[in-house]
């Protein structure tokens, strides 16, 4: 391993891969660098491997660390080495891009020296491009739901995969989040493994109404969504191992179903997983071994006769899909919604559209003294290249005397789908 002040070269695979400014700090709280990162996918390579590897990966790039802007790069570098395997993808945009496959320890430092923090891979095999082997079970909480929560739907949601005999592997999203990963044959469409995907997430809010749900919609949802979008094609999310954007550097970390009940995903971090990963292994080893059949959920979906679910925004309207307007902004002559939402802003950074929220809540306290945690959304948008927040409020918990009108943004970013 040879050293500069500039650079640090490492040999991986055969390959030597430098890692420019090594010492740059991409984690503040905690003082990981730039290196520290490239370290730590070396040490869990095989896992991560098993996850992102031999697939297109988007990659998602923090070059001034966490604080600092990030923006997310379908094509990748026209500069890489020759070694880094790539393959075309067509996006539902009709737009091309060849993306980053990533095939040895190397490609992951490679990544790691790109400061792409999160490993984010789509739900196919670089040679079979067309049909997904993998069908992704995200379980994405409100705000103000529990972790125990998560843990409550996660165990409803293993259940309704062994009664239609898949097997799900565990790992805990890195945020605040639970996700079930499940190896499928190859014989479906993205179409038809989303189909499957909602079938199940409608099961799901069948089984456990009080705790989970299937609406799309974020003001009709409550205790923990079942994202079955997460299986649209061009969708993807990160996968075991990946490092998180969190102030102490979680980790999406791969479990065994006896600690879902237990387990905390603060004690899943950079730092820590690497004794983990090397006295259990991976605990995801054999998924590969146990690709299922999705005859029985598509079999599901025909006998709950509900139809299509509602598709991302940017997606072209498919046939039977419901009408794309949030329930809100429906028109209805007989009654007044009951969903009153406000928007309170928009911004590139989080942390801004936030602080618009907190000067909308002092000029209103009366108003905010009522609102629920699930009625404040914060909604993060994703452009070609970039995410952007945007704040609303659902007004229904306040009193109608209460309920301020519509006001001008605060902040007011000029910012649009497709920037």
């Amino acid at each position: 391993m040879a050293s500069t002040r500039e650079t640090e070269t490492l040999t991986l695979a055969g390959r030597e891969v430098a890692i420019s400014n090594p010492d740059k700090l991409l984690f503040p709280k905690p003082k990981y660098t730039k290196l520290d990162l490239a370290r730590y996918y070396i040490a869990v390579a095989d896992g991560a491997l098993r996850g992102a590897g031999g697939r297109p990966n988007m990659l998602v790039r923090y070059p001034d660390g966490i604080e600092g802007e990030h923006f997310y790069q379908k094509r990748a570098p026209k500069s890489r080495p020759p070694w880094i395997d790539v393959v075309t993808l067509r996006f539902p945009s009709g737009n091309v891009a060849e993306e980053v496959v990533p095939r040895d320890v190397a490609a992951l430092a490679w990544l790691a020296n790109l400061a792409c923090l999160e490993l984010h891979p789509h739900p196919v095999r670089a040679e079979d491009l067309d049909h997904p082997d993998e069908l992704r079970v995200d379980l994405d909480p409100v705000p103000g739901v529990t972790w125990t929560q998560v843990q409550e739907v996660t165990a409803v949601a293993r259940g309704v995969l062994q009664d239609f005999n898949l097997v799900g592997w565990p790992k805990t999203s890195g945020s605040r989040g639970m996700h079930i990963v499940v190896r499928i044959e190859q014989r479906w469409d993205f179409d038809e493994v989303r189909r499957a995907a909602v079938a199940l997430a409608r099961e799901v809010e069948r089984r456990a109404p009080r705790i989970a749900t299937s609406k799309w919609w974020k003001e009709e949802r409550h205790g923990v969504f079942v994202d079955y979008n997460q299986n649209a094609k061009d969708r993807t999310v990160a996968s075991a191992y990946s490092v998180r954007p969190t102030p102490d550097a979680r980790v999406s970390a791969p479990l065994a179903w006896d600690e879902v009940d237990h387990c905390d995903p603060a004690d899943f971090t950079l730092a820590s997983m690497p004794a983990r990963f090397e006295k259990l292994g991976d605990l995801h080893g054999k998924i590969d071994e146990q690709a299922g059949s999705l005859e029985a959920l598509l079999e599901l979906f025909e006998r709950q006769g509900l139809g299509d679910a509602p598709w991302p925004p940017h997606y072209r309207k498919q046939v039977a899909e419901p009408a794309r307007v949030q329930p809100s902004k429906r028109k209805s002559p007989k009654r007044k919604s009951t969903k009153p939402l406000i928007e309170i802003g928009r911004a590139r950074r989080k942390e801004d559209a936030l602080a618009g929220l907190e000067r909308w809540k002092a000029r209103h306290p009366q108003a905010a003294s009522h609102l629920q945690p699930a009625d404040m959304l914060v909604d993060s948008m994703r452009g070609r290249s970039s995410t952007w927040t945007r704040i609303r409020i659902n007004l229904e918990h306040v009193p109608e005397e209460l309920r301020p009108a519509q006001e001008p943004l605060d902040p007011d970013e000029k910012i649009f789908p497709s920037s």
